[in-house]
């Protein structure tokens, strides 16, 4: 229904006013990388692998790398799904630990959850 409408000699005028729109944005979903401790991997290679993909200093790798060490497993990253999915997937792509007595061919063990 017009708001207000105005003649103006053989002319109509309707003018409307749009209904305000209730603009809420939703957030998507954050999900957490994490990494889990074993006794194959090196702490250099954890360090490197961590570096490279999630674009940390090396000093924030290294105290990363001594937290999955000491509680087993830790938190490394966290964002929306499809990125969590990539860091996940590249962290466990990243190769052999050559910086091992012997290489291991294995990945790290990570995974993805919710975050709380």
């Amino acid at each position: 229904m017009p708001d207000t409408i105005d003649i103006v000699e053989d002319e109509v005028i309707v003018t409307t006013s749009k209904p305000e729109r209730d603009i809420r944005t939703r957030k998507q979903p954050q999900y957490v990388v994490i990494v889990m401790n074993d006794d194959e991997h090196t702490f250099e290679y954890v360090i490197q692998a961590l570096s490279r993909v999630c674009g940390y200093s090396r000093e924030k790798s290294f105290m990363l790398a001594l937290q999955i060490h000491e509680a087993g497993r830790t938190p490394v990253w966290n964002g929306t799904l499809e990125l969590a999915e990539l860091k996940r997937d590249q962290i466990k792509e990243f190769g052999p630990d050559e910086f091992a007595p012997k290489t291991v061919t294995f990945p790290l063990g990570v995974y993805i959850e919710p975050l709380a």
